[in-house]
């Protein structure tokens, strides 16, 4: 276990364009001061290698990501995903998004015994374009600060103490 409350994890591969906003993100998020157990990494296309992380002991898993949900490009979502089996998981090396290593985590939990997070979220940005190249679109390189700030609230909240309630 790593003893980290926080993981945040770039998602996403360079060279196709807009699916390395991610990895982007995470890039310009590490030169922010961030609370102790919170752990920033980026993985890139190893989706299988994040799946095994996010096994470790965290809480709070925050994935970042180019995300196709039919909007404007440039677009930040934040999305609750549900850390659980979500059919079959397909093993592709090539193409493990937040979606497959979600489907694989459960079957990797029951396998090694790991506890997944209790809350995954992806911070996901509409992207122009998908195809090979380096560098972002215009609108998904605007928005990455706007997805930093997006993160930096998650974790703001997820590193607050529990707040104690007092009984009445």
């Amino acid at each position: 276990m790593t003893g980290g409350t926080v993981l945040v994890a770039g998602v996403g591969n360079i060279f196709l364009g807009d699916d390395g906003f991610g990895v982007e993100t995470v890039r310009r998020l590490s030169a922010h001061p961030l609370p102790e157990g919170v752990e920033v990494v980026d993985v890139g296309v190893r989706g299988v290698d994040l799946a095994y992380r996010l096994l470790d002991g965290y809480r709070t898993a925050v994935l970042v990501d180019a995300t196709c949900r039919g909007g404007v490009p440039g677009t930040v979502h934040l999305i609750e995903a549900a850390a659980e089996l979500l059919g079959v998981p397909v093993l592709d090396g090539h193409r493990m998004g937040p979606d497959a290593v979600l489907a694989l985590l459960a079957t990797l939990a029951a396998g090694t015994g790991g506890e997944p997070p209790g809350r995954v979220l992806v911070v996901g940005c509409e992207p122009a374009s998908l195809e090979e190249g380096i560098g972002l679109s215009e609108p998904v390189a605007a928005a990455v600060e706007a997805a930093v700030q997006v993160v930096l609230r998650v974790v703001d909240e997820a590193t607050q103490p529990e707040r104690e309630t007092t009984p009445c």
